[in-house]
């Protein structure tokens, strides 16, 4: 894999991980470490966890047209 896919894989885990804390407890662990939401460096956090979503839709379109996405039928 290269390295770029797994970073960015790395930041859209660490969103969903924000993001589920942020639903469960209200508590956004992003903004806590680097002071608060409207800090630079949160907001950067946040731009960076953005865009790793966006590049992530490649490894998955090209797993889909490889076939090796496919739904499983639970019986």
């Amino acid at each position: 894999m290269k390295a770029i896919n797994i970073v960015t894989l790395l930041l859209v885990i660490i969103g969903g991980i924000n993001w589920g804390l942020v639903g469960a407890m209200q508590f956004d662990l992003v903004a806590a470490l680097f002071g608060g939401q409207d800090a630079p460096l949160a907001r950067l956090v946040y731009v960076l966890v953005g865009l790793s979503a966006l590049w992530q839709i490649l490894p998955l379109t090209k797993a889909a047209s490889a076939g090796e996405v496919r739904a499983q039928a639970h019986h």
